[in-house]
């Protein structure tokens, strides 16, 4: 299908009656002056007394604890860049259509109207007792980090930019499986990141703390290769500049283990992709169109394992297969964080359920006739129903071991049965 037909279609989607994506629907009878006596005035004054006197009541008494914000100023959309607050509105509502299809999350979208820092971070603080979740989205780098670091010391629900900390876990888990069916150990690889924004920041930073070092990764910009001699880099970049005599990705790239993309279409060629070590990985993650095309990559390496954020072609690494289900497994032991500890649960997850047969159900979901842990199958479809209980139970059990869990679980079992209600299961 051509893009302009994508484009039509799309466009008929999303004004079909009613315009957008998702609507707003009572969870409590109202038929009759009983129910509004007890939905409203007088009845709705007990269970806002119990909140004045103790705060935590909020998640007994209202939806607070299974509702999520999905916050942008529209500065960094999706390939588009800064196309203002509003006009990434269509994403924001696809994102709240996500949590709930897949996780039974309600989600919010907000669309704040400042690129100021300060405003920005005052807006949501000021509107963070609504939620028991914040999803950080399209802002780009390098206020997206202030913004993070900022809103975690101010507010205590969980907070999550999904375009650095998602993408990472992700990414992580796509990784790590595909150096193992490689043969190579993520201790040794020589690592390509194309892009210095914040999904390659935060990328980064995970596969370090999941065993990779620094000085063997290469990190390219814009302007090719981030050195330690340039002097135009931001503290974000400069953790990441390498030493060694490269200039660009073509150099960067000669016998390098592994390429990871957060760049743009078309900035591998098959020459670098043949320069690279046996077995390669390349994880190409552009969005619509990858660094480098699957086939092209597969016809250049037949060796190599290749993903991209497509759904049209194997090996699929897409937010899609994590958020949803961090933010079930935080919101549902009240957490107030989502931390490094629930971040390695959610990657260790999502990589183990990959290597376990895939039931039928999934098969039909994926079109596919099978599907085995191996070149082709790296990581779980994004639309995987196991994804729920799987990354949610890790995901709160690392919340309640890390110690932000403010109402632990203690039935398992039980909490698998309550998943499988909350999705209609």
């Amino acid at each position: 299908m051509s893009t302009n037909e994508i484009n039509s279609q799309a466009l008929e989607y999303h004004a079909s009656f009613p315009a957008g994506k998702f609507e707003v629907k009572p969870t409590k009878p109202l038929e009759n002056q009983h129910d509004l006596s007890l939905a409203y005035t007088p009845g709705v004054a007990a269970p806002c007394l119990e909140i004045q006197a103790d705060a935590h009541k909020a998640y007994d008494y209202t939806g607070k604890g299974n509702l999520v914000a999905v916050i942008t100023n529209g500065t960094a959309v999706l390939g588009l860049g800064n196309i203002g607050a509003l006009a990434g509105k269509p994403v924001m509502e696809g994102k709240a259509v996500l949590f709930k299809k897949l996780s039974g999350v309600d989600a919010i979208d907000i669309e704040v109207n400042t690129t100021d820092v300060d405003e920005f971070c005052r807006t949501v603080r000021n509107i963070a007792p609504t939620f028991g979740g914040i999803n950080l989205e399209d802002i780009k780098a390098p206020e997206c980090f202030e913004i993070e670091r900022r809103l975690k010391e101010v507010v205590d629900i969980p907070i999550m930019h999904d375009d650095q900390h998602g993408t990472a876990i992700i990414s992580a888990a796509a990784l790590l499986n595909a150096l193992e069916i490689a043969g190579k150990k993520i201790e040794d690889v020589r690592l390509v990141v194309n892009g210095a924004g914040a999904a390659a920041i935060a990328c980064t930073k995970m596969y370090v703390s999941l065993g990779l070092r620094k000085e063997n990764v290469v990190m390219c910009d814009s302007k090719g290769v981030v050195r330690a001699d340039r002097t135009d880099l931001n503290e974000y970049k400069r953790e990441f500049a390498t030493t060694r005599d490269l200039h660009c990705l073509a150099e960067a790239m000669a016998d390098a283990d592994a390429f990871v993309g957060f760049s743009k279409a078309g900035t591998v060629s098959r020459e670098m992709v043949k320069s690279m070590a046996e077995h390669p990985v390349i994880i190409a993650m552009a969005n619509p169109v990858p660094e480098i095309g699957y086939y092209e990559a597969k016809e250049a390496r037949p060796d190599a394992i290749m993903a991209t954020g497509r759904s049209d072609y194997p090996n699929q690494v897409n937010n899609v297969s994590g958020f949803p289900y961090i933010f079930r497994g935080a919101l549902d032991t009240h957490s107030t964080a989502i931390n490094e500890v629930m971040k390695h649960a959610a990657v260790k997850a999502i990589a183990e359920l990959a290597k376990e047969p895939v039931p039928e159900i999934v098969l039909k979901e994926a079109g596919a006739e099978q599907l085995h842990f191996g070149p082709d199958y790296i990581i779980p479809i994004a639309l995987d129903p196991r994804l729920l209980e799987r990354v949610s139970i890790a995901v709160a059990k690392a919340a309640m071991e890390s110690g932000v869990a403010q109402t632990p679980i203690t039935d398992w079992d039980a909490y698998k049965v309550y998943l499988r209600r909350r999705m209609g299961r």
